[in-house]
């Protein structure tokens, strides 16, 4: 690791990554890397999964949608 420069944590946040390390001595900045790792998807979504997510959220503003609680009622399991 080069020059590496100082960040402000809040006490908040460093509760939150200590919460988050895989083992007590493991470096913030693996567990900071690990989030931002984590926080990439490479693969945009292709053109029909945004075509998908559209006509899902019509669905929803037209009201053509059920609960839980009517799907499990209507398969018997609810």
């Amino acid at each position: 690791m080069q020059n590496t420069p100082s960040l402000r944590v809040s006490t908040e946040n460093r509760r939150r990554l200590d919460a988050l390390k895989r083992h007590p001595r493991e470096s913030y900045n693996d567990v900071i890397g690990r989030l931002l790792d984590q926080s990439h998807d490479p693969l945009p979504l292709t053109a029909e999964e945004l075509d998908a997510i559209e006509e899902s959220l019509q669905d929803i503003r037209n009201g053509r949608m059920h609960s839980h609680e009517e799907v499990k009622r209507e398969l018997g399991i609810g």
